[in-house]
């Protein structure tokens, strides 16, 4: 049971030697800016702002205030009664601890003062309550708590000085009780993680309902999460480890939303498994197969406004990595005839060069000639009925789709690279949709996030330079969708959910 303590109950007993004792109190501060005086009066000048969920050892009382001891601040001094909340660390006091847990764990703003009274919890609970259902409840609730206010802190919502001094102290509130935080770079933004330790610990006990253990594989698998410099098989290792966290999750006894949550984690997952799969040249058709059936399962009907953003992520991952799901690498370019097709050939280390032959140019002597680091994905390639453009998938990353236009001008093809978006290379897919007679037009489908946007969009555009002529947010507004989309794209994109 010393393990499980270490995510909270050791580090109060660090901080608080004397009340660590079964039986003694303590004070848990429940608002922000609690001024700790050197004398029980309301005149006299702090020395200290305490912020909700410090847990003070109490000395003693004098009139309204109480004589405390910080260990943080290695500090006494007298705080207002009614300011805090005089808790007994045995195992009687227990469940009125754990109820106030489960009044704090979905209030908004209190994930400090309940990491607080979780950690209270955890010290004061006998061993038998903590390896049964009331301990994965509490630390369910633990890591709820630690992980909604690393949410709050990447969301960049504290704007005025005031927030961001609050927050700044639920934050040294939450690593007094031995809370774990990371910090990453994403899109230009710094995201805050937990490290997960109250989750694991879940799922250790086999004691948590299928949905705390479902929130804790959630919290577990959160891909803003993970590093973003792994090496291709650390990722993969990791996200192997990731897939069989989320398949131990029984979604039928989940209620929808949650399930929706666990079926899209999973459809990230796959798609990512099939890239680097792909990248070794190992077989990845199960993995992506598999990620297009779990976002297949998701109820779109069921989906929360805070959930759709995911969904529109999983899908653009999956919708990136869907031509790995096709049965081997036939060309999509007939090779009978005269008309141009692509060849593909390595080059330098980890680099692949598409070359655009015919009958009477070989690669040697190719009619057009491009290389990447990138996935080419042969069987997306098809040329125009003109036979003076073609166009080819080619992945960089598992969530990053490019499309690559060969074009004819006069006797002479050049070469055209269309992202999903202006960006730098976030989550997002560009892709053929279609070709328009006369060899000019070509029907586009492009949809990105990164650098705080999200766009889905149809386009129309020209096949010399990959102006847009027309676009919009759904095809049936386009008229030249409505009559000149591709059938093969429009049966197997993922862009018309």
């Amino acid at each position: 049971m010393g393990a499980i303590f270490r995510v909270a109950a050791c580090a109060l007993a660090l901080l608080l030697p004397a009340a660590a004792v079964a039986g003694e109190s303590l004070a848990i501060v429940v608002g922000d800016q609690t001024a700790l005086r050197p004398a029980p009066r309301d005149s006299a000048k702090p020395h200290a702002l305490l912020s909700q969920g410090e847990a003070l050892e109490i000395r003693g009382e004098r009139m309204d205030y109480l004589q405390v001891y910080d260990h943080r601040l290695e500090r006494g001094g007298f705080v207002a009664t009614k300011q805090v909340r005089r808790v007994t660390l045995d195992a009687a006091g227990a469940p009125e601890l754990l109820s106030v847990v489960r009044f704090l764990r979905d209030t908004s703003g209190q994930e400090a003062l309940g990491i607080a009274y979780a950690a209270a919890y955890l010290q004061a609970a006998p061993a038998e309550s903590i390896r049964g259902t009331d301990g994965a409840e509490a630390l369910d609730a633990l890591g709820t708590f630690a992980d909604r206010l690393a949410r709050r802190a990447s969301s960049g919502g504290a704007t005025s000085k005031a927030a961001q001094a609050a927050l700044s102290g639920h934050f040294e509130v939450a690593m007094q009780y031995g809370i774990v935080y990371t910090t990453f770079e994403r899109d230009g933004r710094m995201a805050i993680c937990y490290d997960g330790d109250a989750f694991r610990r879940v799922l250790d006990l086999g004691r948590g309902d299928s949905a705390q253990r479902a929130r804790a594989a959630l919290a577990l698998t959160r891909l803003e999460c993970s590093t973003g410099d792994l090496k291709p098989t650390e990722r993969r290792v990791a996200d192997e480890a990731r897939a069989q966290l989320l398949d131990a999750i029984d979604v039928k006894g989940l209620p929808p939303y949650l399930g929706n949550r666990v079926h899209m984690r999973r459809a990230a997952v796959w798609t990512s498994l099939a890239y680097l799969r792909t990248r070794r040249g190992e077989p990845a058709q199960a993995a992506a197969a598999r990620a297009l059936d779990e976002l297949g399962r998701v109820s779109k009907e069921e989906l929360t406004d805070d959930d759709k953003r995911m969904y529109a992520d999983a899908a653009m991952r999956v919708n990136a990595s869907r031509w790995a799901s096709l049965p081997g690498a036939a060309p999509g370019v007939a090779k009978s005839g005269d008309r141009p097709r692509l060849v593909s050939a390595p080059g330098h280390a980890g680099e692949t060069c598409v070359f655009l032959v015919s009958a009477k140019r070989d690669v040697a002597n190719p009619l057009a000639k491009r290389c990447t680091y990138g996935i080419v994905w042969e069987a997306s390639a098809t040329m125009n009925r003109e036979g003076n453009a073609l166009a080819v998938a080619v992945q960089h990353t598992e969530a990053w789709r490019e499309m690559w236009v060969f074009r004819k001008a006069g006797a002479e093809w050049s070469v055209r690279i269309l992202p999903p978006a202006a960006t730098a290379p976030g989550v997002g897919y560009a892709e053929f949709a279609g070709w328009i007679p006369g060899g000019k037009q070509m029907l586009v489908a492009r949809e990105a996030s990164g650098e705080g946007r999200y766009k889905r969009s149809y386009e129309l555009l020209r096949v010399d330079t990959l102006a847009t002529i027309g676009t919009a947010a759904d095809p049936a507004l386009l008229p030249a969708f409505q009559r000149w989309q591709d059938p093969a794209w429009k049966q197997a994109s993922v862009s018309l959910r």
